[in-house]
């Protein structure tokens, strides 16, 4: 990149920043690096409206990474329960356990101490040590990949390996030695608040006498897509089994593969095919096929088919086990639910 456009493409994005830029976003205020680290993992994949109220209620009930490693994973899965991609909460409790033993709870000062650490990257790890740091560290995440994409015509996938590679060096190229954690959260902002994915503000971009997918008409062709690939399709059935106070029973999934740690119902591969569960005796007379749904994951479709059993418990000796819970409809047990339990739970209420 030539420096004389490097400087006029930072100083552009800054003077933007501080008139149109966002100022009052809740890790703004007070951003220690355990603030604007939840913030950032939240952010992942996910849009900072949505993101907004469970950051608030995650960091009052976690105000700081010795509360946030002292906690409960479940507590932690319930608090993340609707957000979606359940490892980012997963590394989040991990990632405070490690600090907190080694550290004191202090944060690693660099990008590259920062990304020894579970769920953080190299853009995440710029964001973390730029915005609470100050650290001259460059981020590279959806937004601003738009922004590069567009403004230098870079075609192809931003996520395949050239196409990724040359954006590093651009964005590196572009991230100024002053106001470095201004221009982190103003480039951040550009492309969230002008350079959308659809219908761009383009008159208002401050970038746009130097972009060249806008000078040449085909903003509409970048950032280029995914190779589009049919996702299979997978079944289960989900048994919805409720005991004579109305309470249902879920079983905790392993920590690893999906929904880890979370809690669910009961799986079998067909309708009558009851699973396994000590102690309860299944009243074959009143069950009912609920409607079906799918869920849909980055790499296939799940559908799901519910079924709906009263049962009979003989002992209490299910809501004993780690691995199964009888769950009260008022949600008192504060637990992770996958997105289809979730659902599923709330047309029973």
């Amino acid at each position: 990149m030539p420096e004389p456009l490097s400087k006029s493409f930072s100083s552009k994005v800054l003077r933007w920043f501080d008139s149109h830029g966002r100022h009052d976003l809740p890790w703004q205020k007070n951003p220690t690096s355990y603030r604007v680290w939840v913030s950032e993992i939240m952010l992942q994949q996910t849009q900072v409206a949505t993101v907004i109220p469970y950051y608030q209620r995650f960091t009052e009930k976690f105000p700081s990474v010795e509360s946030l490693a002292a906690a409960d994973n479940d507590q932690v899965l319930h608090l993340w329960t609707g957000l979606g991609y359940y490892a980012r909460a997963r590394n989040l409790h991990k990632t405070a356990e490690i600090l907190q033993s080694t550290s004191d709870g202090n944060f690693p000062n660099t990008v590259t101490g920062l990304m020894k650490l579970p769920g953080i990257g190299q853009s995440t790890a710029g964001a973390i040590a730029a915005l609470s740091m100050n650290v001259h560290a460059t981020i590279l995440d959806g937004n601003v990949k738009r922004v590069l994409t567009r403004c230098f015509a870079i075609a192809g996938w931003p996520e395949q390996g050239k196409v990724k590679k040359q954006l590093w060096k651009i964005a590196e190229s572009l991230t100024p030695k002053e106001r470095v954690k201004d221009y982190t959260q103003a480039i951040m902002d550009l492309g969230a608040i002008v350079c959308t994915r659809s219908n761009p503000a383009c008159s208002s971009c401050p970038l746009n006498k130097n972009c060249i997918a806008l000078n040449e008409g085909s903003i509409s062709e970048y950032p280029g897509k995914k190779p589009r690939k049919s996702l299979p399709v997978k079944s289960v059935v989900m048994f919805v089994i409720q005991n004579s106070i109305g309470e249902v029973l879920l079983e905790k999934r392993p920590p690893s593969g999906v929904w880890g740690s979370l809690y669910s119902f009961p799986e079998s591969k067909s309708p009558e095919e009851l699973p396994q569960l000590n102690n309860l005796v299944i009243k074959r007379g009143k069950h009912e096929v609920l409607s079906p749904l799918r869920h849909t994951f980055s790499h296939y479709h799940l559908d799901i088919q519910p079924v709906h059993l009263s049962v009979t418990q003989k002992t209490n000796s299910v809501a004993d086990s780690n691995r199964w819970l009888w769950y009260s409809l008022d949600h008192s047990v504060e637990v992770g639910l996958a997105a289809p339990v979730k659902k599923l739970l709330s047309a029973l209420t």
